[in-house]
């Protein structure tokens, strides 16, 4: 009959590595903690300074921007009547020398292809879109994510007095038609509602 062997458990080594996984363990959350702390601000910096560059992309009479509360931001969603509020995501008040001289705002349609397009708009006291720039977007490659280049050039000059309406044919010439992207229609019109939503606001501020 066999005997079975008895297992001998140092504890004083089960503590002692134990204690030294510990040790490890509370290094490395520090130093994660540490890093975390001293990117945050950076990171921080930098998306500050890259919505300042596409305020003055598409605003660039301005010199400086002040930023519409966001309780205010929600007071205009619901005066214009907007059925996802929440896509209004800022306004800013564009000024040169003391003086308004337009309005940026940026809006997240959740109507793209694949899912929010974040779309900035700038639109000038004349009541006058100056641009648009695409700030976020997962639409396909080749297709929608071509709404990030030239496209989006023929909303500059279009009135803010009326909303804009996409077309898949030549614009008629002096209408507030924008021609859609071949193949990309989904995303043409996410991008022009975000546009109508600024138009609207604008309006909304310029009364």
């Amino acid at each position: 009959m066999e005997t079975k062997e008895k297992v001998q458990i140092d504890w004083k080594v089960v503590f002692k590595l134990g204690f030294i996984l510990f040790i490890i363990s509370a290094v490395a959350a520090c130093a994660l903690a540490l890093t975390n702390e001293v990117t945050a601000g950076t990171i921080e910096k930098m998306n500050i300074e890259k919505n300042t560059l596409a305020r003055q992309e598409v605003l660039s009479d301005a010199t400086e921007f002040e930023q519409v509360p966001a309780e205010d931001v929600e007071k205009l969603a619901k005066e214009i009547g907007m059925e996802k509020p929440e896509e209004l995501l800022e306004v800013y008040t564009g000024t040169n020398g003391g003086e308004v001289v337009g309005y940026t705002v940026k809006t997240g349609p959740t109507s793209g292809f694949s899912g929010e397009v974040q779309v900035l708009t700038g639109i000038s006291t004349e009541g006058i879109i100056t641009g648009i720039t695409i700030i976020k977007h997962n639409e396909t490659p080749g297709l929608g994510a071509l709404a990030t280049g030239d496209w989006k050039d023929q909303f500059a000059g279009k009135s803010a007095g009326e909303e804009l309406a996409v077309v898949k044919t030549a614009p008629t010439e002096g209408g507030n038609e924008i021609q859609a992207i071949t193949g990309a229609t989904i995303t043409s019109k996410a991008v022009t509602s975000g546009v109508n939503v600024s138009i609207k606001v604008y309006q909304n501020l310029s009364k």
